[in-house]
């Protein structure tokens, strides 16, 4: 993934974990969600059609995009549409399944640790949307609104500021391990972060 691109991944999670944490409502985070779903559909499009020229490397790194862009369209279109989260929730299953075999192949063929440590961390978030949307795990929407907030921040933009700046490297196993802890603390505290940080429900006068 292109650091641009990564940048904008850090930006659309970050908004998304607002939401989760009830201070957007999900048609106000759309048009966020509509922006970057349709780059990480259109970019690994143009990738594996112009660009690849039939290297397999190439496309196995596009290919991944698409998981992306899908889940930010679809969050929009249920946003927009007020539709129900189950369908988005089981897709996320198999997000998070695909980015474990992403994270493999970071780690064992290409000796790329930081960005196999990002799939670990995108497998972890997408599979806590599995509980919240497609198992209705309500208690965990804020803990995870807090989770994806920083794994947007973590994952997405501190990567890219890295990257854009000539300081990331796959085989930099101190920025990998930086990456992995801060996402590790995130998630042991994320359900007490997030009653602590979730917007409070206003209580209706009788």
């Amino acid at each position: 993934m292109s650091s641009v691109g990564l940048l904008y991944v850090g930006a659309v999670l970050f908004m998304n974990g607002v939401m989760l944490l009830g201070y957007l409502t999900p048609r106000e985070a759309a048009p966020i969600n509509f922006f970057v779903g349709a780059l990480q559909v259109m970019t690994p499009t143009v990738m594996i059609l112009i660009l690849a020229d039939g290297d397999q490397q190439t496309i196995i790194s596009a290919s991944g995009l698409y998981l992306f862009g899908f889940t930010y369209l679809w969050v929009a279109i249920n946003g927009v549409k007020d539709w129900g989260g189950h369908g988005l929730g089981w897709f996320s299953l198999f997000v998070a399944v695909c980015a474990v075999v992403y994270a493999l192949h970071s780690f064992i063929t290409v000796d790329d640790y930081g960005t196999g440590v990002l799939w670990l961390g995108w497998a972890v978030l997408w599979f806590l949307f599995f509980l919240v949307l497609g198992l209705d795990m309500d208690f965990l929407t804020r803990g995870t609104g807090v989770f994806t907030s920083v794994v947007g921040l973590a994952t997405g933009a501190g990567a890219a500021f890295a990257m854009l700046l000539g300081a990331w490297s796959g085989t930099n196993t101190a920025a990998a391990i930086g990456i992995g802890v801060v996402c590790l603390v995130a998630l042991v505290g994320m359900q007490p972060l997030g009653r602590l940080l979730g917007k409070k429900e206003v209580p209706v006068e009788s």
